[in-house]
């Protein structure tokens, strides 16, 4: 395995996610690309451009989310596991469909948290999806709000 693909939402469950590839990381000697999907610009998906305060708002958001990447990435570099965090804006699956194959990924590693049931229905898990629409091994870690 020799590249590892992390996905990063910013829900509070980087941590688990970023040491599970870390460990992997150490046993395996592989790149960690950290891949946080945010969402797109409101012009990007057929609205009107809005005032220039909630632009400053969105630009200021998208310098922090990198700003954390950033860290994460660091971070695992300075424990000796190259790494690079990757921000995108876009829709979340096409997204990591297409990284991992740009990127040669070898294994993608995606936090899991449960829902009710109305918003698996309505909406449904990124995880779920991925799973069925990659060929790449999927690691589903678990992520338990109460940690």
């Amino acid at each position: 395995m020799k590249n590892l693909l992390v996905t990063i939402d910013f829900n509070n469950s980087e941590q688990k996610l970023v040491k599970m590839a870390y460990n992997l990381a150490k046993s395996y000697s592989s790149k960690v690309w950290l891949l946080h999907v945010t969402a797109p610009d409101p012009d990007f998906v057929g609205y009107e451009v809005g005032p220039q305060y909630i632009r400053d708002f969105r630009a200021e958001e998208l310098k922090n989310e990198h700003k954390a990447l950033q860290v994460l990435a660091d971070d695992l570099e300075n424990k000796g596991v190259n790494a690079e965090g990757i921000l995108i804006q876009g829709a979340t699956l096409e997204i990591i469909l297409k990284e991992a194959d740009h990127l040669n990924i070898d294994l993608i590693i995606v936090g899991y948290e449960d829902h009710n049931f109305l918003y698996e229905a309505l909406v449904g898990s990124v995880s779920s999806k991925l799973i069925k629409k990659t060929k790449i091994p999927v690691l589903v870690v678990p992520i338990d709000e109460e940690e």
